[in-house]
């Protein structure tokens, strides 16, 4: 073990939740494996020993949890995430139905009409706060009207997806702190969010049905309405504002899309790379492996930089800069394999909905006042307050 670089670096303090692009780099610089000597974690820092790690679920095992904290991660054990085929096949089959391709057709219509309405509403009043008026409104009145859980449910997904994404990290005082939240989820998932308290027509419904069918086993049916919660909300409210902040700190590429509106699909993946919502998730190695060169041990806990892999100068020519016409289609920031995103298809129908409304009345975008989120699971903007020139 001598052989691999270590670092004492803190991911999970306030600046590096902040900014921690920086730390990636020299990580990346350090090695493709460094162990991460505060956590006991190899870390992963560039982008092919992620994407190949991704790719390799029988060396690189989620069914001992993904996240750092080994409590945590002891107690998540079986859920969609934690989880590696057959048993994740299961269950991923089940939640991804509603949110295949095909079934993003049907939703479209109602997307587009409520972006419709949002987008003339916020823009109509020259600045906006786009965390809170444009950014959630999607996912809070769109997607958790098709989870189907009760009001009083749907009132809390965004504090309890946070705390959710606290306890990704560590068991520092962002994790403790999110305790109750997590707990209370818990309870409203086993208890009220069950059939008789559900939209019979739901997503969340669908998963008792599947149940009843012999698809999945019952008591996996409240730990999969995290898969409705969590991945549904913070992350496509965080990518949404994180695109337009940055076409608001590069108008250039702003004049770009709304010249040729076929960039919107590339200016959503060159964003996700540039500003990805959640940064890593981790891994169990199964077997003594040897990753670049680096031979690990049969269960060591691997950390995949997905932030720090999408900006790898080793793969993406000039990685700090915003280009919508890169067309990085390989990034990470979904993941790939067995795990990747079982909502991508709904939040780019989300990102790129808004986009095209905000290309047709916003001329440009001007930053007012910004802040960061900080979460240990989570990176993007708490708050962004933004005046508009509304097009000509």
């Amino acid at each position: 073990m001598s052989q691999i670089p270590a670092s004492g670096v803190d991911l999970y303090t306030e600046s590096a939740r902040t900014d921690p692009y920086e730390i990636y780099a020299r990580l990346r610089d350090l090695g493709p494996v460094v162990h991460l000597s505060r956590y006991d974690l190899y870390a992963l820092p560039r982008y092919d020993e992620v994407r190949t790690a991704l790719m390799d679920w029988q060396t690189f095992s989620s069914a001992r949890g993904v996240f750092v904290d080994p409590d945590v991660n002891a107690q998540l054990e079986g859920i969609t995430l934690c989880s590696d085929p057959p048993e994740h096949t299961a269950m991923r089959s089940v939640l991804g139905r509603p949110l295949r391709p095909d079934r993003m057709r049907e939703v479209t219509p109602r997307i587009e009409a409520e972006a419709d309405q949002v987008v003339e509403r916020v823009v109509g009043r020259g600045r906006f706060e786009v965390v809170t008026e444009l950014a959630e409104y999607l996912p809070m009145t769109v997607v958790s009207d098709l989870v189907g859980l009760p009001d009083h449910g749907r009132e809390k997904m965004l504090e309890w997806a946070a705390a959710i994404w606290n306890t990704q990290g560590p068991a520092d005082g962002r994790a403790a702190a999110a305790g109750p939240a997590v707990e209370e989820f818990m309870a409203f998932a086993t208890h009220d969010a069950v059939p008789g308290g559900i939209d019979p027509d739901g997503w969340a419904a669908q998963l008792y049905k599947a149940a009843d069918r012999g698809e999945i086993p019952h008591d996996k049916c409240p730990v999969m309405m995290l898969d409705y919660v969590t991945p549904s909300l913070d992350t496509t409210i965080l990518a949404i504002a994180n695109a337009v902040a940055l076409f608001a700190l590069h108008p250039d590429q702003w004049d770009l899309l709304r010249e040729d509106r076929s960039l919107i699909p590339h200016a959503i993946n060159e964003s996700l790379r540039l500003e990805s919502p959640v940064p890593q998730f981790s891994r169990v190695l199964t077997e003594d492996h040897e990753i670049g060169g680096v031979p690990l041990a049969a269960g060591s806990r691997v950390a995949l930089l997905y932030a720090s892999a999408n900006r790898d100068e080793r793969h993406y020519p000039n990685p700090t800069r915003f280009d919508i016409t890169r067309r990085p289609s390989d990034h990470l920031a979904f993941g790939r394999g067995e795990h990747v995103c079982v909502g991508m298809h709904l939040a780019r129908l989300e990102m790129s909905t808004l986009l095209e409304r905000l290309a047709d009345r916003v001329a440009r975008f001007e930053i007012l006042e910004r802040r960061p989120l900080i979460n240990n699971g989570l990176r993007g903007l708490d708050y962004l307050n933004v005046a508009v020139e509304p097009a000509a």
